[in-house]
């Protein structure tokens, strides 16, 4: 073993850190004052498979909320697959969105069920009843952009929240921009890079630290800083641009921007984009005058 390695306390001081951080404990689940969306402020809607994926992904929606006033409202597609945990589940939901400032809607009342691939061929009554149900969200909030899982994020509840999304939006008429999301399953062509300053990553941070039973069971709140560091790495080279020079970011969140209108995808614009925690994100989401 080398003696004088010069990394030997960089390294040592992440392990020191997640070892700290499991005695902190949650948050207090009170809300946070300040970053509201404005009185008739633009909606924007996410549809999260499970009840944690709305802090995990949030890094450009709680920009949206305090840059641009834009009213976040998250929707609980499912509320897990634990019949006995979903009640909890929707506690802890609350508390995490009353604290980071999100609003809040369920799917139905105990949450959609069965959302899989699989489901639409197993099940197509129970499916076309869950599209539904997304599309009546769709036509009450009229949301003018929403968030979903991309096609091939691993779980096979963000995959059929995916699917679930994309026939919905088919039926709904509405013409928005996407943005899909990535947690489980890395996308192969993210086209957006969005940083996060520290204080809205500790916000996020404190926030999933809310949903008690999950992070006790898998500590997935003190590695999301580590998550959102890799993804500069990752989104330097898929975003930025293949071997071209990394931006100086801490944390960012990929994320793949297109809209959606009369009835399928269409591209904003060629490449990549990169947008540092100073840039004004009006650019990509205010409505073209």
């Amino acid at each position: 073993m080398a003696t004088n390695n010069p990394y030997r306390v960089f390294v040592e001081s992440f392990a020191r850190l997640l070892t700290e951080g499991e005695t902190i404990g949650s948050a207090e689940p009170v809300r946070r004052p300040g970053g509201a969306a404005a009185v008739g402020a633009r909606t924007a809607l996410i549809f999260s498979p499970h009840p944690d994926d709305e802090v995990i992904i949030g890094g450009l929606p709680l920009r949206l909320l305090r840059e641009l006033k834009i009213d976040v409202v998250n929707v609980a597609v499912t509320l897990g697959s634990r019949a006995d945990r979903q009640a909890e589940r929707w506690r802890e939901l609350k508390n995490c969105c009353d604290y980071i400032g999100f609003g809040l809607v369920a799917s139905a009342e105990r949450g959609l069920e069965g959302i899989n691939p699989a489901a639409k061929e197993k099940d197509p009554q129970r499916w076309s009843s869950s599209v539904e149900a997304i599309a009546k969200l769709l036509n009450d909030y009229q949301p003018s952009i929403i968030f979903f899982p991309h096609d091939d994020d691993w779980n096979k509840t963000h995959i059929g929240v995916h699917r679930l999304l994309v026939e919905a939006l088919g039926s709904s008429g509405l013409a928005c921009l996407v943005v899909e999301t990535e947690f489980w399953g890395a996308m192969d062509a993210p086209n957006l890079m969005v940083e996060s300053s520290a204080a809205d990553v500790a916000d996020l941070v404190a926030a999933l630290s809310l949903h008690v039973g999950e992070v006790t069971r898998n500590a997935f709140h003190l590695r999301l800083p580590a998550w959102m560091i890799d993804n500069v790495r990752r989104g330097a080279e898929l975003v930025g641009g293949q071997g071209g020079p990394a931006p100086r970011f801490a944390f960012a969140t990929l994320y793949r921007l297109r809209r959606w209108e009369e009835g399928r995808f269409h591209n904003l614009f060629e490449g990549g984009q990169l947008l540092s925690s100073q840039d004004d994100l009006g650019k990509l989401f205010q409505p073209k005058r």
